[in-house]
């Protein structure tokens, strides 16, 4: 059976060496200081080990059923969400007047990934409930937020995000679910929404699903989509819950992975539902939602690759095979480790360099987050919005690759369901195309947010890169070579593709759409970049300092090295790629493919 061990002293290094949360001006991040956040961390880790790990393969292999209109959850699955709801773990950063704890945001993020490294399948009840109920707290009148709120916060209540049709995925313009209003401000819900996540289940006695849906006689295409709330029970004016809606479970979808979360065809017939925010503004109140999902799923995709390292890492210290070329190293045995051999131990450092960056930057987001909305920093909330396509595409593509090389790693073993890394794979498959698929994240990266604000905030990016790397740079010549030189190379090749796209794209927008998910990936090897050279200096201080664990410290620089040597070099094939234009991509006439 698969292991899986919380990374509490990695994410508190980057919490506290790195970021150093407890000196920021952000409201609340005062409080965390190192005892508080080990507190907490050390308590999800046990929850994520003990109680949401083992029933990884549990929901796997049992996924959930549907019978006589009720959906149940794999065995086991019920009794963890009570002990997730009495930790009080769903409402960690949401407001206290709601029954949450108010944590920023980047406890919340470490937590989570803890949560969906252990068992994604399961976080997700909670995680697509957080996004619904953000979205309700930003968007929804005060009767709402008292009627719904506290019960979501604490999870007796869950949520979903219904967009997806089956004649419409990205292109939301073109559903057909409609909303017919009623004499008393109601709207009565018709249609059918698929890929529902979390969808209906017996862990929460209400389900409340916020609804993309096109008021009759609004305006056409995207301009005329609503969001509505439309509750699986109605909620009588004391709080309780009343008569069953006219909503129901089609089918659950038969999926490649994450068995255990219930992937629901949902429809409404004449469902009752409640406008969210305003008339035809619906995509507005489902960004709120779909970019703090946009923010897990990238969480995903780390979470993913985590768990896989974990086990390929125990798999290649214990299996023997073969001998190490420069001298046996085991010669007690048969054969020396896998670990042992070059090729293996490029494999892994490909893997952990990868999460620890990646890890790093996840939780650099979700301070940018907290300071946009506790200090109402607009700048941070540019720059994060800059990032959100980033973390999402760039960490669930590699996320996805590295459960595959830990597979590798295993051998034939890898493609045998019995150890368990397949899983892994499968899992983490979806997070590539969920929220909005990579390729569209790359689109919104190129054809939006580069422009935004005149292009204010990739330049403040740039300068970040570029301050970092001035005040950094002349103290030591081995941090200058092995980290400074290949950042400013790295953040060089960004802005070149960046001028491409300004001189090219004009003229032709296919010369920047077709290197978008290029540049997605350049972006995100230069914020990695970015963060492995804050953390190996991090590293340096406390070693200089005294720090007494100093194989952490030391393994933390060697890891870093190798990222900015062996996987940062990948900005100059983007660049050559981008350069080359959209000739040869759209060369060929479709009847030629």
């Amino acid at each position: 059976m698969p292991i899986y061990t919380a990374p509490t002293k990695d994410t508190q290094f980057i919490l506290h060496d790195v970021l150093k949360v407890s000196q920021s001006d952000t409201p609340g991040y005062a409080e965390l200081d190192a005892d508080f956040t080990g507190a907490v961390l050390e308590e999800a880790g046990k929850i994520a080990t003990n109680v949401l790990h083992p029933l990884n393969i549990v929901g796997d292999t049992e996924g959930c059923r549907l019978e006589n209109g009720v959906v149940y959850t794999p065995t086991g699955f019920k009794e963890a969400f009570e002990q997730v709801k009495e930790g009080g773990w769903t409402g960690l950063d949401m407001p206290e007047q709601y029954g949450g704890q108010n944590m920023p945001q980047v406890i919340g993020t470490a937590v989570g990934e803890m949560f969906s490294a252990s068992n994604q399948a399961f976080t997700m009840y909670q995680g697509l409930t957080h996004g619904a109920a953000s979205a309700i707290l930003a968007h929804g009148t005060d009767a709402q937020k008292d009627t719904y709120l506290p019960k979501m916060v604490s999870c007796e209540w869950t949520g979903t995000m219904n967009l997806t049709e089956p004649h419409c995925g990205t292109d939301l313009g073109m559903m057909r679910t409609k909303a017919e209003p009623q004499g008393d401000g109601s709207y009565k819900i018709t249609g059918q929404k698929i890929f529902i996540s979390s969808g209906d289940h017996d862990m929460a006695d209400n389900i409340v699903h916020l609804v993309l849906a096109k008021i009759t006689g609004g305006p056409e295409g995207i301009k005329g989509v609503s969001l509505f709330i439309v509750p699986k029970f109605m909620v009588n004016e004391d709080g309780t819950l009343g008569a069953r809606n006219a909503v129901s479970v089609g089918k659950i979808e038969e999926k490649m992975g994450i068995h255990g979360n219930s992937t629901c065809v949902m429809n409404y017939d004449g469902a009752t539902g409640y406008l969210l925010g305003e008339e035809h503004k619906g995509m507005r109140a489902m960004f709120t939602m779909m970019n703090e999902a946009r923010l897990g799923v990238g969480m995903q995709g780390l979470a993913q690759a985590d768990a896989a390292y974990q086990n390929a890492l125990e798999y290649a210290k214990d299996r023997l095979q073969g001998r190490d070329v420069t001298g046996v190293k085991n010669p007690e045995g048969p054969a020396d480790p896998l670990i042992v051999h070059p090729d293996i131990r490029r494999n892994l450092m490909d893997q952990k360099s990868f999460t620890e960056g990646a890890r790093a930057f996840l939780l650099w987001g979700a301070t940018l987050i907290d300071a946009a909305h506790r200090a109402g920093d607009k700048d941070a909330d540019g720059l994060v919005s800059l990032l959100t396509p980033v973390i999402k595409g760039f960490l669930s593509d590699q996320g996805y690759d590295m459960t595959v090389q830990a597979q590798q790693v295993y051998g034939g073993h890898g493609y045998i369901e019995e150890w368990g890394m397949s899983q892994y794979t499968r899992d983490a498959r979806i997070a590539m195309i969920y929220e909005g698929a990579n390729g569209v994240q790359a689109l919104d990266l190129v054809g939006r947010k580069l422009a935004a604000d005149g292009g204010k905030h990739v330049m403040a990016f740039f300068e970040l890169v570029k301050s970092f790397c001035k005040e950094n740079a002349g103290q030591d010549e081995a941090y200058d070579k092995a980290f400074i030189e290949p950042l400013k190379a790295a953040s060089k090749d960004l802005q070149a593709a960046g001028m491409y796209f300004m001189q090219n794209g004009m003229k032709n927008p296919n010369n920047a759409l077709s290197g978008s998910y290029d540049f997605m990936h350049m972006f995100g090897h230069v914020c990695l970049g970015l963060m492995w050279a804050q953390m190996a200096k991090a590293a340096r201080t406390a070693l200089d300092g005294g720090a007494s664990d100093t194989a952490f410290y030391e393994t933390k620089i060697a890891t870093g090295r190798f990222y900015m040597a062996r996987r940062l070099p990948a900005t100059a094939l983007h660049l050559a790629r981008i350069q080359t234009g959209a000739d040869t991509v759209m060369a060929l006439d479709a009847a030629n493919f």
